[in-house]
């Protein structure tokens, strides 16, 4: 039995920037397929991410958009926070289980690097890195294997 993998939903543009930068842009081409018949939805209901994406704009993006932030807050925001007493605010909210799915992400990750053109960087443009990406997320979709519906059957 293997683990199923999430595939990709959204590429930043450029591979050049740091992401926390282009997190707007991003959102914006977030599709989320649903399970049944219907459009995709723009809205996920959470959106699980590293300490990289531990900033305050990016948590009122989130917030904005009704989207739950579940980010583990850096120890440097905490300790800044913490020096200013009650004027630092409160912590923000943290679910440590959904957290736990973050692991799907790491292993989608792992996947795509193992393609070496994606691992090095190997295109210089933006446009070719993000086709080798695409490219390589739907080899690795077409890599998964289906289930039968029939085999389920006694």
């Amino acid at each position: 039995m293997s683990i199923p993998m999430t595939m990709p939903l959204a590429f930043p543009a450029s591979d050049n920037v740091n992401d926390s930068t282009v997190f707007d842009t991003v959102m914006d081409e977030l599709r989320v397929p649903r399970t049944g018949a219907g459009r995709p939805r723009r809205r996920p209901d959470a959106d699980i991410a590293d300490k990289a994406y531990s900033s305050r704009a990016i948590r009122q993006v989130l917030r904005r958009r009704g989207i739950q932030a579940v980010t583990p807050e850096r120890t440097d925001q905490k300790a800044n926070r913490l020096r200013r007493g009650k004027a630092g605010g409160r912590q923000p909210a943290f679910d440590r289980e959904l957290y736990q799915a973050r692991n799907v992400v790491e292993r989608c990750f792992n996947r795509l690097k193992q393609f070496r053109a994606i691992a090095t960087r190997f295109d210089e443009l933006a446009t070719r890195c993000k086709a080798g990406v695409h490219l390589a997320a739907l080899i690795l979709w077409l890599r998964e294997p289906t289930q039968d519906p029939l085999s389920d059957r006694p």
